[in-house]
């Protein structure tokens, strides 16, 4: 009997997820090696020398009514996650993907990637001086995996089992199928477990949450501003990842009721920068008199991301929408090249798939063989147009009234069973026109469904627009209570987990995804495990690939436009790195200059 049970722990030590082998480490890369040394004084992207001091002024539109970012219920103030809560480890954004110590000093990872170890640094403290132990590490863990919003509740049951080994270090043990898993863990809030004894996690509260940030909540006017004030006996301020990082004494959020209030502000020097959007504004709105003397300056500056997938979204939901010659059709109606010239003054670029611009990208590429045999074996039926390279989304004249693109869009729909009745699109079967609904929730978003809406109204369809504000448009979002909506989803040069929050099938009847389309592929949920578990560069691109030409041929969007570069407005008084991230100007690394 002893030697049974002796066999019988020795195949369970067997068969448990090891750490044998994984030597401490300072950074961890998605692929590759972290592009950054043991020794690296400061992020590339930020001055070590940059000046301290001065107020920040920032302006959002809507509102908010919770100081908890990390529930599903309320609208979160804005920086909350920036400023205030940290996670164990912090994030290079001149790399696609790569973590440096921060809460935890060092990582121990395998080569298999089957566990994570944290190992916090001695200094680490919550703002209110109390130390960060590996209990709190694992109160986050389990509360985020049972409370927190779903991307953290889905990722965080794929852990097998938690250690905490001592105060500071804690494992986490996984299966090892997801390699992006342990980078995952290490962009884990960090909670206070004594700060929620008191308190209930999930309730939508505006008492500031304890963090160990740069910054501590200095004062709330709900719905109205939040100043986030800098905490001078900050833990990590001499750490090389913040150095020339959190340079402002104070953070302020003004919140607007729209956008056009939020611009006028800018104008009267009470917002200190601006994320310019509408080529309008960006092309003829500058002029004013701050611009003409130089205390207003106009940056365009580069993304070295793919370029966000701005787009008209089809509810597949919808039965009128369930045919993919319907979505193509109408696809050949959206007149880009006139919208650009008469709308926008030729300053966007027409958005080709889900990762324009960008290596990943398979429009213009050719598959691979190895991305052949990957849509071979998750069952993916992608023409050939789309594997050879030859697609484009198309090209019109720039009439406004393009004969040939509309003349294909009423063939295709001809094929799915649309004829005309007295100029109505009418389906042949129910006898019901051709007419569905656009949700949008500015006038930016109305003016250009106003376009859509005269193109289609020449195949005989009609497009009825209902402007909403943000909370409606936030609540049919969550619900997918619309027909078409436009959206723009954000893609980094690392896509992995979150892919299945955008077009894994489950999104199809989960509310509260971003997968506004409905699609349900399996070939999708195969290609997304794909991507998360490549052991290498080129299998993880054939990987992002492969899932752009699934998407792209099933015509789940209209695509509309991107801008070449991030449009940023600033008072001078504002300062930043010549060399920026990959994400262009990031708040954090900017100053305050004194005139």
């Amino acid at each position: 009997m002893k030697h049974l049970i002796a066999l019988v722990f020795a195949l369970a030590l067997t068969f448990q997820p090891s750490t044998a082998g994984a030597e401490p480490t300072y950074a961890i890369a998605m692929q590759g090696k972290p592009a950054l040394p043991a020794d690296f004084k400061n992020l590339p992207y930020a001055n070590p020398d940059a000046p301290k001091g001065g107020v920040y002024r920032r302006a959002v539109v809507g509102g908010f009514d919770s100081l908890n970012p990390l529930i599903v219920k309320g609208r979160a103030a804005v920086g909350l996650r920036l400023y205030v809560i940290e996670s164990l480890l912090a994030r290079n954004r001149a790399e696609p993907f790569t973590l440096y110590g921060l809460i935890a000093e060092t990582i121990e990872v395998p080569e298999d990637r089957s566990s994570i170890t944290f190992n916090i640094n001695k200094k680490a403290r919550f703002s209110d001086g109390t130390p960060i132990k590996a209990s709190d590490v694992l109160f986050s863990f389990e509360t985020l995996r049972e409370k927190g919003r779903p991307n953290h509740r889905t990722f965080y049951k794929k852990v097998l089992r938690t250690e905490v080994k001592n105060d500071q270090t804690i494992t986490f043990y996984l299966d090892g199928k997801d390699r992006e898993l342990v980078l995952i863990l290490g962009l884990m809030p960090v909670l206070s477990e004594k700060f929620f004894e008191t308190r209930t996690f999930e309730k939508t509260t505006l008492e500031p949450v304890l963090g160990s940030g740069p910054y501590t909540i200095a004062n709330v006017k709900p719905g109205e501003s939040i100043v986030y004030k800098r905490n001078p006996d900050y833990w990590a301020k001499d750490l090389p990842i913040s150095r020339g990082l959190w340079n402002f004494d104070e953070i302020r959020y003004e919140y607007f009721r729209d956008g056009q209030a939020a611009f006028e502000a800018f104008k009267k020097n009470l917002v200190d920068t601006r994320f310019e959007s509408d080529p309008n504004k960006w092309a003829t709105g500058y002029e004013f008199d701050a611009v003409k003397t130089g205390a207003v300056k106009r940056d365009t500056i580069e993304i070295r991301l793919p370029k966000p997938t701005s787009a008209f979204v089809f509810n597949t939901r919808r039965e009128i929408f369930s045919d993919k010659r319907v979505r193509e059709a109408l696809g050949f109606v959206f007149d880009f090249e006139w919208a650009n010239k008469n709308l926008f003054h030729g300053l966007f670029r027409r958005t080709q798939g889900f990762y324009t611009g960008s290596d990943l990208s398979s429009v213009g590429n050719p598959a691979t063989e190895l991305e052949k045999q990957l849509l071979k074996s998750v069952g993916a039926d992608v023409p050939e147009r789309f594997l050879d390279g030859s697609f484009r989304q198309p090209v019109s004249d720039g009439s406004g009234r393009d004969r040939n693109a509309l003349r294909k869009a009423v063939t295709l729909l001809a094929q799915a069973g649309w004829k005309f009745k007295d100029r109505v699109l009418t389906n042949s079967k129910t006898g019901k026109a051709f007419a569905f609904e656009i949700v949008v929730q500015n006038p930016e978003q109305e003016k250009i469904a106003l376009h859509y809406q005269r193109s289609l109204r020449q195949i005989g369809i009609t497009l009825k627009i209902r402007q909403v504000d943000s909370s409606q448009f936030q609540q049919r979002l969550q619900t997918y209570d619309f027909d078409m909506i436009p959206f723009t989803w954000y893609n980094s040069l690392s896509p992995g987990n979150e892919q299945a929050f955008y077009w894994g099938s489950k999104g199809r009847e989960q509310p509260g995804t971003r997968n506004y389309m409905g699609v349900a592929d399996p070939a999708l949920d195969k290609l997304i495990d794909e991507m998360v578990k490549a052991p290498s560069g080129e299998a993880f691109v054939a990987s992002v690939r492969a899932l752009d030409r699934v998407l792209v041929s099933g015509f789940y969007i209209v695509p509309l436009y991107h801008a070449k570069g991030q449009w940023l407005a600033r008072w001078s008084h504002i300062g930043f790195p010549p060399n920026t991230s990959n994400y262009g100007f990031r708040a954090e690394t900017a100053w305050f200059e004194k005139q």
